[in-house]
């Protein structure tokens, strides 16, 4: 089984997929499991892998959700309204508001919360969802009863303090995820569910279909790839990860996503 990050890993930087990529893969998705585990959305995802048969549960929103080809929810982790909003209040203190990613109704399709306050970085990611319907005003930064994510955006002088007080304050009662954006020269601070990253959505999709997760080969470039790395039987990363993620991995690729990575490894294994 192959299981790709998405962005700066399998997509390239315009995130687009070569049809060498998608001809590679698809090849291989005839005789082997084939599957995502990404930070994007259900509906954002199956927009940019039209070109790609996927035939193994997507890992979505960091692990927050997976779901089967099928569009079944396996499983979703949720942080409630409680914790959410203490986490905002906290951010309140600290001068910056979030982005929430919460349940709507229809479970398929995510709501996007933005705040009244937005730094420079935070503008730059809401310009990239532009007449997205999902996406709704939050002046108040209320969380919702049923909250995927909580990211914030901004400069590490600002994040690193309240991941340190978010992590002393709620322990192992969330998960916290600190990361360069290394592509646009900010930080990102993500909270969720403990058990809703990447590492944990494996180790589920790998009891779902009944297998050791030693057979998974897995590719990554970002901090929320190490887990699953740790996990895996095989974990590789593109030239273009973080110093972070290379460490850590059985293999670091010569090519980048915009060299079709993946796809070159896929096709000489």
């Amino acid at each position: 089984m192959y299981v790709t990050d998405l962005d700066h890993t399998f997509l390239r930087s315009n995130l687009s997929i070569s049809d060498y990529s998608a001809q590679i893969w698809n090849q291989k998705s005839q005789s082997a499991l084939m599957g995502i585990a990404t930070a994007r959305s259900y509906t954002k995802t199956e927009e940019l892998l039209k070109k790609i048969h996927i035939n193994a549960p997507l890992i979505l929103l960091d692990g927050t959700v997976i779901m089967n080809p099928e569009k079944k929810i396996i499983e979703m982790k949720v942080l409630d309204k409680e914790i959410g909003d203490a986490i905002v209040d906290i951010g309140t203190n600290h001068g910056i508001d979030p982005f929430i990613i919460g349940v709507n109704k229809n479970r398929l399709h995510e709501v996007f919360l933005y705040p009244l306050k937005l730094n420079r970085h935070q503008k730059e990611v809401l310009q990239g969802y532009k007449n997205d319907p999902r996406m709704q005003f939050n002046p108040s930064n209320a969380t919702m009863e049923k909250n995927l994510k909580i990211v914030y955006f901004g400069y590490e002088e600002q994040l690193r303090p309240l991941y340190h007080e978010l992590k002393k304050t709620f322990g192992k009662s969330i998960e916290a995820k600190l990361s360069p954006e290394k592509y646009g020269g900010g930080y990102f601070l993500t909270l969720l569910h403990p058990h809703g990253d990447k590492a944990h959505a494996l180790t589920k999709v790998m009891e779902y279909l009944e297998r050791d997760s030693k057979d998974v080969t897995v590719f990554g470039d970002s901090v929320n790839d190490i887990g699953m790395f740790k996990l895996a039987g095989t974990s590789v990363a593109v030239s273009n990860a973080l110093k972070e993620v290379k460490a850590v991995a059985d293999v670091v690729l010569p090519h980048s996503n915009d060299e079709d990575g993946v796809a070159r490894y896929i096709e000489r294994n």
